[in-house]
Formats: structure tokens, sequence, C-alpha cells
């Protein structure tokens, strides 16, 4: 009797497994979509909790970018919002009991958000450990859709109620290992530190170069800077100089006066520098005041007067 009671609970469709599941992926829908709006420039709020610029430094590496030309921009928040979309869909279907549990598209249908979930929490596995010690940066956003993916991975194997453990244990190992190779590869392709900078021979004393992309906002505040003849000036040497770059971005930096302020630095504006009575880098050079130090850039809007959107 109490054998045939249990036949029958194992047989029966677990409904909160699924409910659990739809949660989760809203929640990451929800996460990884506001991340992308905002790459876009489409959504100006977005606040980060924890450490200062955490969020903005690990979202505008090279590794927060999937492809990105003149015209197309492709986060990689985009990848995750479509992997929670689908996992969401697959659950709705499921939840409305329009397939029997006994049928094979249902056990396809779980496979497939077991299998997706599997990658997805590889992937973000490897994403945490560029974060961690590559980025050395800590993004709130990232660490929560990564425990969103394992929590969905581990409920699907509850939920789906696999009849054999094997197949599920190698196919989950065969698309963890093809994840986990694909993603090192292209970790590797995009770090900035394997780069090679074509216009800088081994004998010119230049910046490093800068690894983070610059959103919308960044880009129109470095052009106002420039336009009201606010300067920046830096030395080749200085990692604060650096710092202070990596908060505009790559673009941005394109659109600012920078002034080189080392003796042996490239193009180097040395006389210049010593008039000016520069001492500290970086500084800025905002109406015809000389402020010293890496500023945050909501700092340096307030500073210069900038009236345009200051959510950076």
């Amino acid at each position: 009797m109490a054998l045939e009671t249990l036949n029958k609970r194992n047989k029966k469709d677990l409904k909160w497994p699924k409910i659990i599941i739809a949660i989760l992926s809203t929640i990451g829908i929800v996460d990884t979509g506001s991340i992308t709006l905002k790459n876009w420039g489409l959504f100006t709020s977005l606040s980060c909790p924890g450490i200062q610029n955490g969020c903005e430094t690990v979202l505008n590496s090279q590794w927060g970018t999937l492809f990105k030309n003149n015209q197309v921009n492709i986060p990689l928040s985009l990848a995750g919002f479509i992997t929670y979309l689908s996992i969401l869909v697959i659950t709705i279907i499921l939840s409305l009991n329009l397939i029997s549990p006994k049928e094979k598209l249902n056990k396809f249908l779980w496979w497939l958000v077991f299998l997706i979930s599997c990658a997805s929490s590889t992937f973000s596995f490897l994403l945490i450990n560029i974060m961690f010690f590559n980025i050395q940066a800590y993004c709130f956003f990232c660490i929560l859709s990564a425990i969103l993916s394992f929590s969905i991975f581990i409920i699907s194997m509850i939920g789906a109620k696999f009849e054999s453990r094997e197949p599920m244990i190698f196919r989950g190992f065969i698309v963890a290992i093809s994840v986990l190779l694909g993603g090192l590869i292209w970790s590797t392709n995009v770090d900035p530190s394997n780069a090679i900078d074509d216009n800088k021979s081994p004998t010119e004393n230049v910046s490093p170069i800068i690894t983070t992309s610059s959103s919308p906002q960044k880009v129109k505040f470095a052009k106002f800077l420039s336009e009201n003849n606010i300067v920046m000036y830096s030395a080749y040497w200085c990692p604060h100089c650096h710092d202070q770059k990596q908060l505009f971005g790559k673009e941005a930096v394109k659109e600012l006066k920078v002034v080189e302020c080392a003796k042996d630095g490239k193009d180097n504006e040395y006389a210049l520098c010593q008039k000016k009575g520069i001492n500290g880098f970086p500084s800025w050079e905002i109406n015809g005041e000389i402020i010293s130090g890496t500023r945050d850039l909501n700092e340096l809007a307030i500073k210069t007067g900038y009236q345009g959107d200051s959510n950076f």
C-alpha cells in the first residue's frame, strides 16, 4: 500500500517547481532587461547597491559586450534576457497543462529548461570568476543573475523528475563543458590584457588602453566638457589618471581634451603643465580653477554646470 502511494506521488506532476521557476525567471528578465535598456540609453534610472561604480565598471568592461560597432551594440545582458524569457515561456506552457505529463513533449520541454539553465549556470560561474579576478569589481545585478540561474537549474531537476540520473548527468556534463570551453575562448579573445595596440610602438610612453565602454550619456558629457574648454591633465604612468578615463570609457575619452604632462610622454605638453602649476594627476581645469584627483562623473557634472542627462 505504501509502495503504491509512493508510485502515485512520483507520477503526479508537481506544480510548485514550475511556479518558482516562473517567478525566478521573471526576476531574471527584469534584472537583465534593465541592464540592457540602460546600456542602450533607454532606461535612465538604475541604482546599483554596493561598492561605488562597481556595476558601471563591470557592465562597461570588455566582457560586458557581445558585439559592438558604430551602428549595433549587443550587451551581454541581452543574452541573459533571452535566456530567462525562453525559460519563462517554456514554464508557462508546462503550467497551463496543455500537455499531459506522460507525453514525450512534456519531458522534452523539461529537458530544455534543465539544459538551458545548466548552460546559463555554467556561464554565470565563468562570469563571476572574471568579475572577481579580472575586472576586480563587484556588480550586484551580475551576482543576482548567477544566483537565479543556479536556482532554476536545481529546481528544474526536481520538477522534471527524470526517471534515470545517468542521462541527466551525462547531458548536463556535455553542455557544461561545451559552454565552459566556449566561454573561456570568448573571454580570452576579449581580454584587454591580450589586446595589441597597433598605434603603439614598444618605445612610446603612452597611457594604458581603456577597456571600458561608454554609455551615450558619458559621450555627451565628454563632448560638453570639450566644447567648454574643460581640460584633463594626465600622465601616462599615473594609475589614477587611468581610473578616471575608465570611468568615462574609451568612446567618451576620445571626445575629452586630455593633456599629457609627463616630460617623456608621447605628444606631451610639459611646458604648459608647468605653466599651469599642475603638480598632481589627474587634474581638471574648470573655468580657470585647477582641481586635482580622480573625480566621480556626477561630481564633475555638478562642478561644470552640466544640464544634460547625468545618469552615468
